[in-house]
């Protein structure tokens, strides 16, 4: 494996100095972006519909195409599928990324051109080893192989043989060769699709194996691991994995689950590195292993927007440029890319925490927040005040989510939050009191309205026994893959679903 750090080492310096340039010029490059993108898709129905061959500036982009939802752009995915082509990106798409993000029934299929793979996706895979390379220029990474827990995919529905499947299926589907010799388990296990089966193979056949990182997602990465401990009757997996040292990791917040992998992986020589990608492109990654914020990585074939998201639902909302942007504004991210999607609001929100460069970190998602009673609490609230909660208490948690507790005429209103902890409170009580004056701290609209419980009431906290999410996800068929266990939400559907795999009255 020598040979490895030595390619690795040769290609840093060449793109190394191609990311300082966009952070130095990031205006230019985004500009360049879409001038590309813009041009290479021209000819395609969607280029000819909006006059791309013509268009001479951002401002007469953004003027020409609206900005668009995936209901907006369904029937091309349809068609896309059945097999025509030159649509909204050149030529035939064979690739769909499979995606719902929450547990919600209605999937998405996100068209994966050729573009998108080579110059967005795998990319982005080796800046994260050139980035943690020259983090850590004495990394042994290259000495042992990557722990890959995949998704799967299926052939589609229509009759052209494309192929519809988790993002991370699609990507070993169709890595580089050479990625097979780092990469543990075999490709066969990594696709299987019953998720229960795939962890107990991945668990046989790596135990024994030199791994020294891993990638993924953090809630399921946590099943994997407590399953090869009992496996394997350890209690640190540096027992197992002697050389293992970092962990890339992305999908979700690592917030709630940083105690648990500190428990479970003793020892001070892990680390954690946070990537931002999804079935719609590769957008971040953190360059400096003290500081969560990950760097926006602006020549992925990426043309980015922004919109403040408490103006998503305005009559048409200005969209901001990178240049544009200000700091501590949660913004919805609208994407224009090489798979083509054309002012594309994902869905996610971002809040940029340096401008030079331009650095930012998840706040969550335009549909997944509780403003009822104008409290307006995001994601982000969420995680930092049950990470105070925790660390006040002793609590650990596994998985959450939370929701309304409407106001009727003989009560008012509160939060509820479901709760599977991993080390349970000794004094539920001080958690929920502890939870209520963090959420006050980091948001003055939720403290505006418990102000003195005049509008909103103390929150509820609901234990829930372990296990309790994980049967919720499989009892919808979501075990694994990109799924995830959606945070908050404006009606109590996802509540009411709990208490019925938990055995909870509804009240």
């Amino acid at each position: 494996m020598a040979i490895i750090p030595s390619i690795i080492n040769w290609l840093n310096v060449k793109r190394i100095n191609q990311i300082e340039l966009f952070k130095k010029y990031p205006c230019e490059t985004q500009q360049e972006v879409l001038y590309q993108l813009l041009g290479r898709a021209s000819l395609t129905e969607w280029g000819k519909k909006f006059g791309f061959s013509s268009i001479a500036s951002i401002s007469e982009y953004q003027s020409r195409v609206p900005v668009q939802t995936y209901e907006d752009i369904i029937p091309y995915v349809e068609r896309l599928r059945k097999g025509e082509a030159n649509l909204l990106w050149p030529g035939e798409i064979k690739w769909f990324a499979k995606s719902s993000g929450t547990t919600s029934t209605k999937s998405k299929f996100i068209p994966m051109s050729c573009e998108a793979l080579r110059d967005c996706h795998y990319r982005a895979a080796k800046d994260i080893l050139i980035l943690y390379s020259m983090l850590k220029p004495e990394t042994g990474i290259f000495s042992g192989k990557c722990l890959t827990l995949g998704g799967s995919y299926k052939m589609n529905q229509f009759s052209n043989d494309s192929l519809y499947g988790d993002l991370s299926a699609i990507l070993i589907e169709n890595a580089p060769f050479w990625v097979e010799i780092i990469r543990t388990p075999k490709q066969k296990i990594a696709l299987l699709e019953d998720f229960e089966e795939k962890l107990d193979l991945i668990t046989k056949s790596t135990v024994n194996e030199n791994i020294t990182n891993f990638s993924g997602v953090p809630s399921w990465y946590l099943v994997l691991i407590k399953q090869i401990l009992d496996y394997s009757g350890k209690t640190n997996l540096l027992e197992i994995w002697p050389n293992l040292e970092v962990f890339f990791h992305g999908g979700i917040s690592f917030t709630p689950y940083r105690d648990q992998y500190k428990k479970l992986i003793c020892g001070d020589q892990m680390n954690y590195m946070e990537t931002y990608n999804a079935s719609e492109g590769f957008f971040g990654i953190q360059d400096d292993l003290n500081d969560s914020d990950m760097l926006l990585m602006l020549d992925y074939g990426i043309f980015y927007e922004f919109i403040p998201a408490d103006k998503i639902n305005s009559d048409s909302p200005r969209a901001y440029t990178i240049g544009e942007v200000e700091k501590g504004v949660n913004y919805a991210i609208i994407i224009s890319t090489n798979g083509g999607l054309w002012r594309y609001m994902m869905g996610d929100t971002i809040i940029f925490t340096c401008l030079d460069p331009f650095r930012f970190r998840i706040s969550g998602r335009t549909k997944h927040f509780i403003n009822v009673f104008g409290e307006e609490v995001i994601i982000d609230n969420a995680d930092k005040a049950l990470e105070t909660a925790c660390r006040e208490t002793g609590g650990v948690i596994a998985d959450y989510t939370a929701g309304p507790v409407f106001m009727n005429i003989s009560s008012k209103g509160s939060h509820e939050w479901i709760i599977e902890f991993v080390i349970e409170p000794a004094d539920i009580n001080k958690f929920t009191d502890s939870l209520d004056n963090a959420l006050m701290a980091v948001n003055s609209d939720y403290e505006a309205k418990r102000y003195k419980s005049l509008n909103l009431l103390r929150p509820v906290v609901r234990s829930v026994a372990s296990g309790t999410f994980n049967k919720w996800l499989k009892a919808k068929n979501k075990l694994g893959g990109q799924n995830k266990v959606p945070r908050l939400s404006n009606t109590r559907g996802y509540i009411e679903d709990l208490y019925i795999i938990a055995g909870i009255r509804s009240t």
